[in-house]
């Protein structure tokens, strides 16, 4: 079966090999979540710095070429040389983060490390082998242990029908609270790949993280909030120059692995039923593609569209139609049938406008996580299973060599008001494929996940590589079950609402890249726990403290 999704995936994607341009390129790629050096290289884009053509919308940056790996890793990569010259060697970055949460799991996008309370710490090294220009192997796996402390989940005390609206979500997604209840150890492939190019093409196998859209916080359809997942890719390695302008795109299929960790109290019952249904013992099959196109009449202007489809490998035609849906019509009413075979469609439209003499960025990206009947119903409503997200980036010059950086940004996932005429599925839950739109049990797009909800106001002060800041996110935890679990209450004063105050500071030493962070978070309600009910209280508190410090310190191998 794998075998069969691997061609259909290939064979179609190939076609557009008639795209490529002509000069060799290598493809050492940034893994997404190398934050201090994807910062700088957006950072010196937007001040017109950087390559103006790379759109951020399809991550991982790759190094075009060894002045590009130079420029993109802030140091002077060292190569081995062997087969006569046509080999090629490098020592990738070696990086360990460690995090410390003192009452209860917080933060996203942070790759295979999991929700979890107390100590944490994540460590990868590798390398890359070039063989001429059409294959490269790039090894870099990922190590990560988690302490995963004790910490009040859901409370036991809350009433049978609010667990009833709890199972109502929790069925129809794999995403636990907490990994177990022991230490959590586990060796991932991590950054990953094995590659034949072609120009500036690249078909391959991998399991790197993806990140597509504009967003810096957040992204809609595929950011690095769980671990990477297999997939054979087919995409550009560059920007590829076409008569309407530049492009990029990706096409993968993939296998979304299952947390196999239960929901919590599958014993509840309401009125006699068991509110706990299990899962199927499935993986899930993805299919997905971006692309993004830069104008030729409009400079620093990218356009985005994304796409994914998602659902149970034993449900899978044996056809094109099942292997790449992604080609098929955007209209339920023109002959798609996802119901009848479980499947789940998400996408998003975005942009990205780099404004250098600003020294300025706007973005914004705009999902749906169902199809629309017909080009009526998408006129009518076109705010149905919708989700946006929008940003503002901004650079003022103070004195020389420094800098003040402003962001801007906020995402929404909470659903909107058609769901209360209309049948929806909450972003990232299905309820036929019913671990969700998720890996290891985490979800594959914006880290606040189903129903949720985010503002961020950050403000650093920079100088090169080096930056010294602050940023304050306000969260809602999944509005979408505050609203089915509490509204039959009248309370308008449960929502689970954090407010997080975030420190930090860059360093570079020679060859030692460093960061620390420091975050106070103060949850409101938190797990939607409220005053007047003393069995779900924490020692008479429903607003909790909570700190989160962390460290990673990365060595760049080379001069």
């Amino acid at each position: 079966m794998i075998n069969r999704k691997i061609f259909y995936t290939a064979t179609a994607a190939l076609l557009l090999f008639i795209l490529a341009a002509s000069q060799p390129l290598l493809a050492q790629s940034l893994p997404v979540g190398s934050s201090i050096l994807e910062d700088y290289f957006r950072r010196e884009q937007i001040k017109g710095e950087r390559d103006s053509l790379v759109s951020f919308l399809v991550r991982p940056l790759v190094a075009r070429n060894k002045a590009a790996a130079d420029s993109l890793f802030q140091t002077t990569v060292e190569e081995d040389v062997f087969l006569k010259g046509r080999g090629r060697f490098r020592v990738l970055p070696a990086s360990i983060r460690q995090q410390y949460n003192t009452h209860h799991p917080f933060g996203w996008n942070d790759g295979p490390m999991i929700p979890a309370n107390g100590y944490q710490a994540y460590f990868t090294a590798g390398f890359f082998v070039a063989v001429g220009d059409w294959l490269t192997v790039q090894l870099q796996p990922e190590l990560v242990y988690a302490a995963n402390k004790d910490f009040a989940t859901f409370p036991a005390g809350h009433t049978d029908s609010i667990w009833r609206a709890y199972y109502a979500f929790a069925n129809d997604i794999d995403n636990p609270e907490r990994y177990g209840s022991r230490n959590y150890t586990r060796v991932f492939a991590g950054q990953s790949s094995i590659r034949f190019n072609y120009k500036k093409l690249s078909l391959g196998v991998s399991t790197e993280s993806l990140w597509w859209g504009p967003g810096i916080r957040n992204s809609l359809i595929m950011s690095n909030n769980a671990p990477g997942f297999l997939h054979l890719s087919l995409n550009s390695r560059a920007p590829m120059k076409t008569f309407l302008g530049h492009v990029e795109w990706q096409l993968i299929g993939g296998i979304l692995e299952n947390s196999g960790i239960y929901p919590l109290d599958t014993t509840r019952t309401f009125e006699g039923q068991q509110l706990y249904i299990p899962k199927p013992d499935h993986r899930r099959y993805i299919n997905a593609m971006t692309i993004s196109w830069q104008p030729k009449w409009i400079p620093n202007l990218f356009i985005g569209f994304s796409r994914a489809f998602y659902q149970y490998n034993n449900n899978i035609p044996k056809n094109a139609n099942g292997y790449l849906p992604v080609f098929t019509s955007f209209f339920k009413g023109q002959g798609n049938d996802d119901i009848a075979i479980g499947r789940d469609q998400l996408l998003s439209a975005s942009f990205r406008w780099v404004l250098p003499r600003e020294k300025a960025e706007i973005y914004a990206a705009y999902g749906r996580n169902d199809h629309a009947q017909n080009s009526e119903d998408l006129l009518l409503e076109p705010e149905h299973s919708r989700a946006y997200l929008i940003g503002l980036h901004k650079i003022f010059n103070t004195r020389k060599n420094r800098e003040v950086e402003v962001l801007l940004e906020m995402t929404q996932t909470q659903e909107p008001a058609t769901g209360s005429l209309r049948a929806l599925q909450p972003w990232y839950a299905h309820y036929q494929t019913r671990h969700g739109y998720t890996n290891l049990g985490q979800v594959i797009g914006a880290g606040i996940g189903p129903g949720g909800n985010s503002q961020t106001l950050g403000v650093s002060w920079n100088k090169g590589i080096q930056k010294t800041g602050f940023f304050v996110d306000r969260i809602v935890h999944n509005n979408d079950f505050y609203y089915a679990a509490f509204g039959p209450m009248n309370r308008s004063d449960v929502h689970w609402v954090d407010l997080a105050i975030n420190a930090y500071k860059t360093w570079r030493f020679q060859q030692i890249l460093l960061s620390a962070n420091a975050s106070f978070i103060r949850s409101f309600n938190y797990q939607w726990r409220y005053k007047d009910n003393p069995a779900i209280l924490l020692n008479g508190n429903k607003d909790i403290n909570n700190l989160q410090l962390g460290c990673t310190v990365s060595y760049l191998f080379g001069k």
